[in-house]
């Protein structure tokens, strides 16, 4: 199976989805280059509140990406560009909130999700991501419900970290 794109979805669902953050997405240009891809082509990137995806970026970067913005604090937040950074509970947390975000998208899910990141190359201790979000990630739930991104029953507060 191959990775979902962006083209694969619904664009409209993405920007409702991110825009409940105040991320801006823009559409770029097939062959063109992404502005603030850490990665590079075709991984999503990242400008301030801005997220720059083509049709060929992997769902799951788009969701990365966007759920750093999500999570770093307002003084990193204000100059983002390009590399995210953060520290481990941090990263946990992006990886563990792009999967709960993964489940508003008709079309991608939770298993795609968790099918896409182990495909990708996303590596976790016990060797799976479904693994990971299932049985080892209390650290990064404890995270984001301290940072009030989540709710404890495991739901978004669509609120970014403050």
């Amino acid at each position: 199976m191959s990775i979902l794109t962006c083209a694969d979805i619904e664009f409209t669902q993405l920007q409702q989805l991110l825009g409940k953050y105040d991320l801006k997405i823009h559409l770029v240009e097939d062959n063109k280059k992404i502005p603030g891809s850490w990665f590079g082509e075709p991984e999503a990137g990242i400008i301030e509140n801005n997220l720059y995806i083509r049709n060929d970026t992997p769902v799951h970067s788009a969701l990365h990406e966007s759920c750093h913005y999500i999570c770093m604090s307002a003084d990193r937040r204000e100059k983002l560009h390009t590399n995210a950074g953060g520290d481990y509970d941090e990263e946990n947390g992006v990886c563990y909130l792009s999967i709960l975000l993964s489940q508003y998208i008709e079309g991608f899910g939770l298993e795609r999700m968790l099918s896409d990141m182990n495909e990708w190359g996303y590596t976790f201790r016990l060797g799976s991501s479904k693994r990971w979000f299932e049985e080892d990630a209390q650290d990064a739930v404890d995270w984001l419900e301290k940072n009030k991104i989540i709710m404890p029953v495991n739901k978004p507060t669509w609120s970014i970290r403050s």
